[in-house]
């Protein structure tokens, strides 16, 4: 059985947002070995993904627009050792990082989201905005969102100068390889998609939820919510302004776009509430 270990590593004080900055353990991680894993995807893997979408969506809308045929060619690479953040970063875990930083807290005015385009509106942002600096009540053990490529980026560089250790964004396939181990599988636990194994909108809340609440769906390394709940940045770049983002996110039905091999980008300086980031570090 999986030993889940989920880092608070802040305490709140109600109404004052207090943080006990003697409290701060690092984030739990699960190590990855060097050594071969199977990438991409081939013909079977994607005409399997569109196949999950139409039934979930009852329309073929990314099939028409390609949405997987641009994945990287299913095959092996090699990478080294490293260790991986078992979940995403939390509520929690980033506001200790405000708190010493003075970084902005997460959140979204309305011109600004709408000028995005999305399908979301603005209204369901509040739900996830910070509040005088202090995470969203009932939401401390959630993903943090509302948060752009160079937001991840800084809790990086200020996470490694409070632990003296290298954190850093993943690239595409060390993500790939920690959510769906050596063998190629299609998902973090298999072949067949199962909607009990993740945060998606196939069973609701339609929402993020704490994260590690499906131990059933690790991957064969134990790296949790690789599917589902949140789209999470990596370091590996899209078109040009943009960053690949890996998993997929509880507003997804079907979830050919969770599958580890879905190369899906967002604009850097995005802030959405479908995208949080886990972050890396060398091996032991």
């Amino acid at each position: 059985m999986l030993h889940i270990v989920v880092s608070i590593a802040t305490t709140f004080c109600l109404g004052v947002g207090l943080v006990a900055a003697r409290d701060f353990t690092a984030p739990a991680v699960i190590s990855i070995p060097a050594g071969a894993f199977v990438a991409g995807s081939d013909l079977a893997e994607r005409e399997a993904a569109y196949a999950l979408d139409e039934a979930a969506y009852g329309h073929d809308r990314t099939r028409k627009f390609g949405w997987y045929d641009r994945e990287r060619k299913r095959g092996s690479h090699q990478l080294p050792a490293y260790q991986i953040t078992q979940t995403t970063i939390t509520n929690a875990q980033y506001a200790l990082f405000v708190d010493e930083t003075g970084h902005p807290a997460p959140d979204m005015d309305e011109a600004t989201w709408n000028g995005y385009g999305l399908i979301h509106p603005f209204e369901r942002t509040r739900r996830h905005a910070w509040h005088n600096g202090r995470p969203p009540k009932g939401r401390v053990d959630h993903p943090v969102v509302l948060v752009s490529h160079a937001d991840a980026r800084a809790y990086a560089t200020w996470l490694s100068a409070r632990t003296g250790q290298i954190w850093r964004l993943p690239n595409a396939l060390e993500w790939e390889k920690a959510a769906r181990g050596v063998d190629g599988r299609h998902f973090p636990w298999g072949d067949a998609f199962d909607p009990a194994l993740l945060n998606s909108h196939d069973l609701g809340p339609f929402d993020t939820r704490p994260v590690g609440q499906f131990p059933a769906g690790a991957s064969s390394f134990g790296l949790l919510d690789a599917a589902g709940q949140v789209f999470e940045w990596t370091s590996s770049p899209g078109n040009p302004g943009r960053y690949l983002v890996k998993g997929g996110s509880w507003d997804d039905k079907g979830c050919g776009v969770c599958r580890p091999a879905a190369r899906h980008a967002r604009p850097q300086n995005i802030k959405h509430i479908l995208i949080g980031f886990r972050l890396v570090t060398g091996a032991e």
